[in-house]
């Protein structure tokens, strides 16, 4: 039983190293930012039971969704490419500031997939704030700063973690969903969705919701790639248990399941308001 458990402890202190490689996406630096924002979304709402087709959907206009790991300063031991993965303090409370004084309005992922499959109207400058992986720091840093703008945020939780040194525990998760924020599935530990085969769909995927569904008392309806990998064979498996959309990183979406095949983009920790402001509107 001590050896599981030192697996496990061993599984979840390499999870950063794990999502912070295979994850790519196009940098753009300070010397090159104008000030931008993004044209408000207006969609004409479909008739009532008629869903779009994977085709519509594609054709509209995304949503920016950003992506969130670590909020915390910078440790000598941090690597180079782990710091793309952590956001600074100051840093994450200025593109927040950014963010509600530019007029964005946060939604939630109920919000998105009505607009992607029937063209429900949305708010003015609508944006997504996701946060990966359980750490702590979402909670304690990253949810009061949300809160001074009313921001609402979905947190995909790895369970394996839940309760461990420096990761969110049930109680925090039930509040974060109290609060009006959504808790959604990031598999059990992080193993690459692209590799499930027999027994993982039920370590990784119905295990891990069953216990999110059990602290939160609502459903889980949402999933986010680990690594941001997916592949088509395995989108057949989210929709036979019920997940209505799924979030992966910067690659190009599914034609035939694009509700499954949701884009995002890393927020990195490099980047100054500024930065992020232009990339929101080069990226969506």
């Amino acid at each position: 039983m001590l050896n599981l458990i030192s697996v496990a402890a061993a599984v979840c202190t390499l999870t950063l190293v794990a999502c912070n490689s295979g994850k790519t996406q196009k940098k753009t630096t300070d010397s090159t930012i104008t000030s931008t924002s993004i044209t408000t979304t207006t969609e004409v709402i479909k008739k009532p039971g008629k869903l779009a087709t994977s085709a519509e959907i594609i054709a509209r206009k995304q949503v920016p969704i950003l992506c969130y790991h670590q909020i915390r300063d910078w440790r000598a031991k941090d690597s180079k490419t782990a710091k793309d993965y952590i956001v600074p303090i100051a840093s994450f409370k200025e593109k927040i500031k950014m963010l509600a004084d530019s007029g964005y309005h946060t939604i939630l992922p109920n919000q998105l997939y009505d607009y992607l499959t029937t063209g429900a109207a949305m708010p003015s400058k609508p944006i997504m704030l996701t946060f990966d992986d359980t750490d702590l720091d979402q909670f304690t840093i990253a949810n009061p700063e949300l809160k001074k703008y009313g921001f609402k945020a979905v947190y995909f939780i790895m369970t394996v973690s839940i309760g461990r040194p420096n990761y969110m525990n049930k109680d925090q998760i039930k509040q974060l969903s109290d609060e009006g924020n959504v808790i959604a599935s990031h598999t059990w530990d992080h193993h690459n969705f692209k590799k499930f085969t027999g027994k993982d769909w039920e370590t990784q995927i119905d295990k891990p919701t069953k216990k999110l569904e059990d602290i939160t008392g609502k459903k889980i309806e949402y999933f986010a790639y680990p690594f941001g990998l997916w592949n088509a064979q395995g989108l057949p498996e989210l929709k036979s248990r019920g997940f209505k959309a799924a979030f992966q990183l910067s690659e190009k979406r599914d034609p035939n399941d694009p509700v499954l095949t949701i884009r995002r983009i890393l927020d990195s920790g490099y980047w100054s308001a500024k930065t992020l402001s232009n990339s929101i509107r080069n990226s969506f």
